[in-house]
C-alpha cells in the first residue's frame, strides 16, 4: 500500500486508526527520543531568537514573567480583594503554570503552518515542531519558579515536603498539554480559523478556571463545572504545594494522568492521520 493510499485509508477509517492510538503512542515517544538532539537544538534556537536584539537578552525569561506576575498582583490583591491572606502566592501558584499551558497551546496552534520549510524537507518529523514550542515554554515556566518560591518566603507561607511531587505534576501538564499541542497543530493546516477561536477559547478557560480566585468563590450550584475542567486539578496541585503546603489530591491526579495519555494518544492519532498532507496544505 502506497503512503498517498495508506493516509487516505486513515482519514476514511479514523475510529479504526484511534483504536490504534497506544502503538502511534509508543511509536512517537520512540520517535522523540531519537530526535531528542533536534529538538533540544530548537527549543535553543527558539529561547534565543525570543530574546535576540534586545538589550537584557536572556533576562526576559525572569522579568517577564515577574513584570506579568506584578501587574496581576495589583489588580487582584490590591483593587479587586478576596479576602485571602497572602493571595499573591495563591496568584501566582496557578497563574505561572496556566501561562506555560496557554501560551503552548496558542504557539502549537501555528507551528506547523509557520515550519513550513521544514515540513518540506523529506524525513524531517513534523511532530517535532509543536513539541518544541510545549519544551520552550516549558523552560520559561522552570525559570519563573524560583521567582514563585521568592514570593513563598516574602510571604512565609507554607512550603513542606510535598515540594517533591512537584516533577509529578509538571510531568502529567507536559503530556496533556503535548497531546492537546500535537491536536491544535494538525488540525489549524485544515482549518486555521481555530487558531482565531483557540485564542478566545482559552481566554474563556482561564476565567472559569479557579485561578484568580479559589474554588470557594464559585457558587455551589455551579461547582460541578470544576469536575468538568481537566486543568483545575492541575492548577489545584500547584496550589497546594506552594500555597497550602499540603500534598495535592493523589485521586485527582490519577484520575488527569489517565486523561493526559488518553489526550496524548489521541493527539498523536489526529497528528498521524494529517501528517501526509501537511507538505502540500503549508
Amino acid at each position: 500500500m502506497s503512503e498517498k493510499t495508506l493516509q487516505e485509508w486513515r482519514r476514511r477509517n479514523f475510529i479504526t486508526y484511534v483504536g490504534e492510538g497506544y502503538t502511534v503512542y509508543l511509536f512517537r515517544l520512540k520517535e522523540l527520543y531519537r530526535y531528542r538532539s533536534l529538538i533540544w537544538n530548537l527549543v535553543i534556537r527558539e529561547l534565543k531568537a525570543r530574546y535576540r536584539g534586545s538589550l537584557l537578552g536572556f533576562l526576559w525569561s525572569f522579568l517577564n514573567p515577574l513584570l506579568l506576575m506584578s501587574v496581576y498582583a495589583l489588580v487582584f490583591a490590591v483593587y479587586l480583594r478576596f479576602g485571602m491572606e497572602s493571595y499573591v502566592v495563591f496568584l501566582i501558584s496557578g497563574l505561572l503554570p496556566w501561562l506555560w499551558f496557554s501560551s503552548s497551546l496558542l504557539g502549537a496552534s501555528g507551528a506547523i503552518l509557520s515550519g513550513g520549510n521544514l515540513i518540506k524537507k523529506i524525513l524531517f518529523p513534523a511532530e517535532v515542531l509543536p513539541l518544541v514550542v510545549v519544551l520552550s515554554n516549558g523552560v520559561n515556566f522552570l525559570l519563573s519558579l524560583p521567582i514563585l518560591l521568592l514570593f513563598v518566603f516574602l510571604f512565609k507561607t507554607s512550603l513542606g515536603v510535598s515540594i517533591v511531587t512537584l516533577p509529578v505534576v509538571i510531568a502529567i501538564q507536559m503530556v496533556f498539554t503535548v497531546g492537546l499541542s500535537f491536536l491544535f497543530s494538525a488540525l489549524c493546516v485544515h482549518y486555521r480559523d481555530i487558531q482565531h477561536v483557540l485564542g478566545n477559547f482559552l481566554t474563556l478557560w482561564f476565567f472559569v478556571t479557579p485561578i484568580i480566585y479559589p474554588l470557594s468563590n464559585i457558587p455551589e450550584k455551579f461547582q460541578f463545572t470544576v469536575s468538568l475542567n481537566p486543568v483545575a486539578p492541575l492548577i489545584f496541585a500547584y496550589q497546594d504545594i506552594f500555597y497550602y503546603g499540603r500534598f495535592p489530591n493523589f485521586s485527582q491526579l490519577f484520575m488527569v494522568a489517565v486523561m493526559a495519555i488518553v489526550v496524548y494518544t489521541m493527539g498523536s492519532a489526529v497528528f498521524e492521520k494529517y501528517r501526509g498532507t501537511f507538505a502540500e496544505e503549508v
